[in-house]
């Protein structure tokens, strides 16, 4: 176990970083901040120069991969960090200088157990991408075959799981200060960062999602995922087909290349709608940087590390809820987080109501380029305090991916309105999941597996119950009050007292 000392010499250290980028302006000055915490800043920023302007990626890049990471996580945490934090956060795109060859060639053979020579037939030196895990390089397998191999940066999980301990141990710190700090649940942030972290130390559990998403994903045509080699691929080493396409961040290489912005724009959102809404299984990293423009005119994702799943029950509501704010309905938006136990029962639904309304109201008379779905989702979190609504770890990942999605989707079509893109797939959605055919199917399938279970109940009875045997039943016995008292010596002279009169019974029925 790691001394308390260690973890706040590693806060301290990492707090010195973040003052001179005047990452902790926001803490030392947000009222709520508890004076222990306040303190603390001020001694990490002691005789540090800060800029005026926070820097708040630049940081968190400056501190290493683990801290990338967790900016991240934070980046869909604007009740916890502030907006402008947030906004800023969401620029970290794992972008770091890349290991030299010799050092990646290693962990290849390690990974894969077998010389490099002997599992491709070439592979290219200079990597295509350098992030906080791993890295990518282009390579040929023996039989032809253009792939991407994904490594691991060697001795990644040992400092990942150094930077974890000290998170949870200064979550745990401050989430016991009690107050604004506690209903923001810290600990369960950095859990939810963990979990996510450990998936993506695991290049087998990448594979494995990236094969679930795009079997889930064969009703879009238009949305490509790549192929898995799995016969290339470890706990350390992915490979996986390779991907001819212009990035979405290039949106003149696009429309020189005969693309329509527009039209890519909706198949994005059509496609993360199927995969958050219908499937209930999502890429939660669709940033620019991981999408492409297939010459066939299809997007195709890359990076699978990060995943979001929702069960069936979130999903109906999640479904009420953006279509309750498309059409205004905020009465029944309201009522659906109240039935989801979003906000506590003491509150009222009527004034949650009015809190919702004052939100999507001043976005239904903004043009159309102006509309935002990231606008709502601040706006929905400056009433959380109000309201006492507790962090919902189910979620991050599905609220931090809607601003992604909406932000490529802008970059590509200024004019998009995410509402009514969304909503036709969002109504049918509600419609066969929700509506009299549904509840009838529902029922159906239901009452069809309890039919089919009472074959199986029928046995367990008879087992726990057999018939009779051969015996003949036993007589009627008189039922006899007993007396009990109690254990110890008592019981022993009562034994002895009945082996006496016992005893002396059969003397006198003898003599």
């Amino acid at each position: 176990m790691t001394a308390p000392a260690i973890h706040l010499w590693r806060l301290l250290k990492w707090g010195r970083i973040l003052a001179r980028h005047g990452a902790l302006k926001g803490i030392e000055r947000d009222p709520n901040t508890p004076a222990r915490v306040r303190r603390l800043v001020r001694i990490a920023r002691f005789g540090a120069r800060v800029p005026k302007v926070p820097r708040y990626a630049d940081a968190f890049q400056a501190i290493g991969p683990a801290a990338i990471k967790l900016g991240q996580t934070l980046a869909t945490r604007p009740d916890l960090v502030g907006e402008e934090a947030a906004h800023d956060l969401m620029r970290l795109q794992d972008a770091l200088p890349p290991l030299p060859y010799p050092t990646i060639k290693a962990a290849v053979e390690r990974g894969l157990g077998r010389p490099v020579e002997e599992v491709f037939a070439s592979i290219d030196e200079v990597p295509v991408g350098a992030a906080s895990i791993a890295q990518v390089h282009r390579a040929v397998t023996p039989d032809g075959r253009q792939v991407a191999v994904k490594v691991l940066r060697p001795g990644v999980e040992d400092d990942f799981a150094r930077a974890i301990d000290t998170y949870q141990w200064a979550a745990a710190q401050a989430e016991a200060l009690g107050g604004e700090l506690a209903r923001l649940r810290p600990r369960l942030v950095i859990e939810t960062f963990k979990r996510w972290t450990l998936r993506e130390l695991d290049l087998r559990r990448e594979a494995a999602s990236a094969s679930e998403l795009a079997e889930s994903m064969r009703a879009e045509p238009d949305y490509q995922v790549p192929a898995i080699d799995w016969q290339r691929t470890t706990g350390s080493v992915l490979t996986l087909e390779w991907i001819d396409g212009i990035k979405l961040t290039n949106r003149e290489a696009l429309i020189a290349a005969g693309h329509d912005p527009s039209r890519l724009a909706s198949i994005l959102v059509n496609a993360f709608l199927r995969q958050a809404i219908s499937e209930g299984f999502f890429h939660a990293d669709m940033h620019q940087g991981n999408l492409f423009a297939t010459p066939q005119g299809h997007i195709a994702a890359i990076d699978f590390g990060i995943m979001g799943r929702i069960d069936r029950r979130a999903r109906v509501w999640l479904a009420e809820i953006l279509y309750g704010l498309i059409t205004g309905n905020y009465q029944r938006v309201a009522e659906i987080h109240f039935e989801a136990g979003y906000v506590p029962p003491h509150h009222n639904v009527a004034e949650f109501a009015t809190a919702l309304r004052a939100v999507g109201e001043p976005m239904r008379g903004l043009p159309v380029k102006d509309m935002s779905v990231g606008m709502m989702l601040d706006g929905l979190f400056r009433i959380t305090r109000d309201f006492d609504m507790q962090t919902q770890p189910h979620l991050l990942l599905l609220q931090k991916t809607m601003v992604m999605v909406e932000g490529v989707a802008t970059s590509l079509d200024p004019e998009i309105n995410m509402w009514d893109t969304a909503a036709p797939f969002i109504r049918e959605w509600i419609r066969t999941e929700l509506g009299p055919e549904a509840a009838i199917g529902d029922r159906l399938i239901t009452d069809l597996r309890t039919l089919m279970r009472l074959p199986e109940l029928i046995r367990n009875i008879e087992a726990r119950f057999p018939s009779p045997g051969g015996a003949p039943p036993a007589p009627p016995l008189r039922e006899i009050e007993v007396v009990r008292l109690g254990g110890g010596w008592r019981y022993v002279a009562v034994a002895v007292l009945s082996a006496a009169i016992s005893v002396a019974a059969t003397w006198w029925f003898l003599r």
